[in-house]
């Protein structure tokens, strides 16, 4: 989904879907980037951009659910050091920092479940397989070579 679907934000706070012809609210506007859809949101009266207060409010109303959205003391150095320091940081950082989290989380994931589905095929070897190609016959109650009660 690489298209980009516009939503206009009137002053009354709601949210029109300009696709679907129809007001939404933030839950729904979240389900729809959750989906991997990318959003932009434009003030009705002004036209300006407004996608990135909208983005913001989001997060903290899930924030505030949650009853935090970072730790304490980062919100002290955020306070301290203005804003500066976070656009900073996110412009610099972050973004590329969850990128690279998501990306590896993927690589990590499709590996584990590699080693899974071979550990669960050599698993499945049945009495006429050969045990000695069974890694894991200890652990799956196959016949080991060294086993004394043999």
């Amino acid at each position: 989904m690489t298209d980009v679907v516009t939503y206009k934000k009137y002053a009354n706070r709601r949210i029109y879907d300009t696709s679907r012809s129809r007001y939404i609210t933030l839950d729904e506007l979240a389900d729809v980037i959750r989906k991997g859809q990318e959003v932009k949101v434009i003030d009705a009266k002004t036209k300006a951009d407004v996608t990135a207060f909208i983005l913001t409010q989001i997060v903290l109303e899930q924030a505030k659910r949650n009853n935090t959205l970072l730790p304490v003391p980062i919100l002290h150095l955020i306070i301290q050091y203005g804003d500066n320091l976070l656009m900073d940081f996110f412009e610099s950082y972050l973004q590329r920092i969850v990128s690279h989290y998501i990306h590896q989380k993927k690589v990590v994931d499709e590996q584990f479940k590699r080693w899974l589905d071979l550990g669960m095929g050599i698993s499945t070897m049945g009495p006429g397989g050969n045990p000695e190609a069974n890694p894991f016959a200890a652990f799956f109650g196959g016949k080991d070579k060294s086993d004394p009660e043999d």
